[in-house]
């Protein structure tokens, strides 16, 4: 396995397909690079150089005990960017990825990036307080808590169902993307899982968004239903000078599995306008 070892000794595991403009992936919780397989496969295809990486605590990753927050997971993006000297990149988030990279450049700046794209993230914040009214109670991340420490395994089962919104009437429903959730999520391990709860929810990346100084897409369905779009992009969109917001009419979280095709083609075209 491709892995490079950061500055407190954690093992991050990643991809690095191609040769040619680097893209690089930060991917959704509680899953790993494999989310990416869609993506990466497409635009490997298509001459870039496509690298993606598990956070710290999932997938193939080292599980440390320390270091499950935001700014280490930014750092992580750092070290991996740095070892493999990647310059020009387009950065891309899923849900928790799209809080990563929010937040690695808004700790290391954009000298290594060109691009970025934001898809179902979590940015600007997640959570209700008195400043961001639309957010979600504490209660539903609480509730997340409690499943992940009653029962992972079923929780993920469960999870799966809204996530990829095969909870819709008339969804088509895919029992091989449920057990690819569950598979990727069972990788990671109990503790940076659980700690990762607090980084998607809690913390308020508003800062961050207002050191974006490149292109940067925004793609978010408005049917999703675990960072509804009202709280998320629509606020990040505005956040963001210049960028560009696409909603995907009753799109759900999971859309870069569900709606490969169109995420993978909006990626292409924003990579080569």
């Amino acid at each position: 396995m491709s892995t490079i070892q950061t500055k407190d000794g954690t093992e991050i595991y990643y991809k690095d397909w191609g040769t040619g403009k680097p893209v690089v992936f930060s991917h959704g919780w509680p899953l790993d690079s494999d989310a990416w397989d869609p993506q990466m496969l497409f635009l490997s295809q298509k001459g870039y150089r496509v690298i993606a990486h598990d956070r710290r605590g999932h997938g193939r990753s080292g599980q440390p005990s320390e270091g499950n927050e935001m700014d280490t997971y930014a750092d992580d993006l750092a070290a991996l960017l740095d070892t493999l000297d990647i310059t020009g990149a387009t950065l891309v988030g899923h849900s928790t990825g799209g809080g990563e990279v929010a937040h690695y450049i808004g700790r290391h700046g954009t000298k290594r990036v060109a691009k970025a794209v934001l898809i179902g993230a979590v940015p600007p914040l997640m959570l209700k307080t008195e400043a961001n009214p639309g957010g979600l109670p504490i209660d539903v991340f609480d509730g997340i808590r409690a499943g992940v420490t009653a029962n992972r395994s079923q929780f993920y089962k469960d999870l799966a169902m809204p996530f990829y919104g095969f909870n819709r009437d008339g969804a088509k429903v895919s029992q091989g993307i449920i057990d690819l959730f569950w598979l990727e999520g069972m990788r990671g391990g109990i503790k940076g899982h659980y700690e990762c709860i607090k980084q998607f929810s809690e913390v308020d990346y508003t800062e961050d968004l207002k050191k974006f100084d490149i292109p940067t897409l925004f793609l978010h369905g408005d049917d999703d239903q675990i960072v509804p779009i009202h709280a998320a992009a629509e606020l990040a969109s505005k956040i963001v000078k210049g960028s560009t917001l696409k909603v995907y009419p009753g799109g759900q979280h999971g859309m870069c599995t569900v709606e490969a095709d169109k995420v993978n083609a909006d990626l292409l075209a924003f990579l080569e306008s």
